[in-house]
């Protein structure tokens, strides 16, 4: 303590900087890149300015409702986020807070969900929604104009490019006109020239739709599915007119089952191509792995391994005992980090401070900060100090464009086994022109 005060005593009366005042930062290799710019005093002034509250994110995604299965997956990764931040010192020097929501895939709820997160829990940033529905929903209605940033994992429809958010929200995954060129590609790769299409009718169905129909080059009719229909027959017959050779799916796992049980049923179709909602096991268990077995499908997928999602899965594997069982684990992650970080480098609570440096934080050049706690630790200094970051995330890059959407990504090939589990062939790189 005598120590302490004598820094201070000097530093008042006579404006020299003792560096000795300073706490030293652990870092790695992947985090020690940059030079330190900025001196001891303006880090004491720079910690003296930040807020005296500590930040608090929301999960908000589907506990309920048939992408219930991926709520608790995806937390994993925010709870992984969450701690990894917390044992490198927090954000603004305390530990980050959590609330959860629930979409339960219904647009009014998602939306009170929100508005209860941010009015009532005083939430600063937001992961999720999930679906490009319920993201729609909540960014126009609430997010948005509440000025709370928020980063969806997953939610790709082209529809949310142009949604009036007032650029608070952005998103991991690639937009879904990327998938669609792929899953119409696909489609040809496997011999196909005519097909029909079920999509699901809401923003994430409809944009995949409108991707896959503007690269494909053979016959093609589109039916949509009312998602809440107890059954999809009628869809069916419809997607026949043509005589098909194979159905392609966009649906979500429950409507997908229920379209392939119908399919199969009654004889429509035996050959089928998926978008990447499909990519569950709950498909081969429910109907049967032999009708699947060798079916394909597209996703958005993580980055090939490299060092950031090493250290992530080596991370995972330790906190929960195996690898994630679902996608979009890593991006819920990374989604996490980068609210974290971009609130470190505003020094503010303020949505609109937090926002305007998520753009910076996650592009070159800068420290690379990649998914350990010693990275993070380097990191959230740096982004105190001031200094420019460069976030790796562990399912890729952090670049996103005016729009908020990601300018880099993957899209990967799957396929169902024999056994019905599933296997990735695959992986193509992404960048935008």
């Amino acid at each position: 303590a005598s120590r302490f005060l004598l820094c201070v005593l000097v530093t008042l009366v006579t404006g020299i900087v003792i560096a000795a005042c300073g706490d030293d930062v652990p870092t790695d290799e992947s985090a020690s890149s940059e030079p330190t710019t900025q001196s001891s005093s303006e880090q004491i002034a720079a910690n003296a300015a930040a807020p005296q509250e500590p930040l608090k994110l929301a999960f908000l995604l589907d506990f309920s409702g048939p992408l219930a299965q991926y709520g608790e997956e995806l937390q994993k990764g925010f709870d992984l986020a969450v701690e990894q931040i917390n044992a490198a010192g927090g954000v603004w020097g305390m530990p980050v807070e959590v609330a959860v929501g629930d979409t339960a895939q219904d647009a009014t709820i998602a939306v009170e969900e929100a508005r209860r997160l941010i009015e009532v829990e005083g939430i600063h940033g937001i992961v999720g929604p999930m679906s490009s529905g319920m993201t729609l929903a909540v960014v126009e209605s609430v997010s948005g104009p509440a000025q709370a940033p928020t980063i969806s994992p997953v939610a790709t429809s082209a529809q949310l490019t142009v949604a009036e958010d007032d650029d608070f929200l952005f998103r991991v995954s690639l937009v879904d006109r990327i998938e669609g060129r792929y899953l119409a590609e696909l489609a040809a790769s496997e011999g196909y020239d005519n097909v029909g299409l079920l999509y699901r009718d809401d923003a994430f169905g409809q944009g995949m739709s409108i991707a896959f129909s503007e690269v494909w080059q053979g016959q093609l009719t589109t039916v949509a599915i009312d998602p809440n229909a107890a059954s999809f027959t009628a869809e069916l017959e419809r997607s026949l007119e043509h005589d098909p050779q194979a159905l392609v799916l966009v649906a979500f796992p429950q409507e997908a089952v229920l379209v392939l049980r119908e399919s199969l049923e009654f004889g429509h179709y035996d050959h089928f191509v998926f978008g990447a909602p499909a990519r569950v096991t709950l498909i081969p268990e429910t109907i049967g792995a032999e009708f699947v077995v060798g079916m394909k499908g597209t996703v958005v997928a993580p980055a090939p391994e490299n060092d950031a999602s090493r250290a992530w899965l080596d991370a995972y594997v330790e906190r929960y005992g195996a690898p994630p069982s679902l996608p979009y684990v890593k991006e819920a992650y990374d989604a996490t980090i980068a609210l974290a970080l971009a609130a470190q480098a505003a020094q503010s609570t303020d949505g609109a401070d937090i926002r305007d440096q998520l753009r910076r934080i996650g592009s070159a050049p800068g420290l690379v900060v990649i998914p350990t706690v010693e990275s993070l630790t380097a990191g959230l200094a740096a982004a105190a100090r001031g200094e420019d970051i460069d976030a790796e995330g562990a399912a890729g890059s952090l670049d996103w464009d005016a729009n908020g959407d990601s300018t880099r990504g993957y899209i990967g090939i799957w396929q169902f086994t024999a056994d019905g589990s599933i296997i990735d062939l695959e992986t193509f790189a992404y960048v935008a022109e």
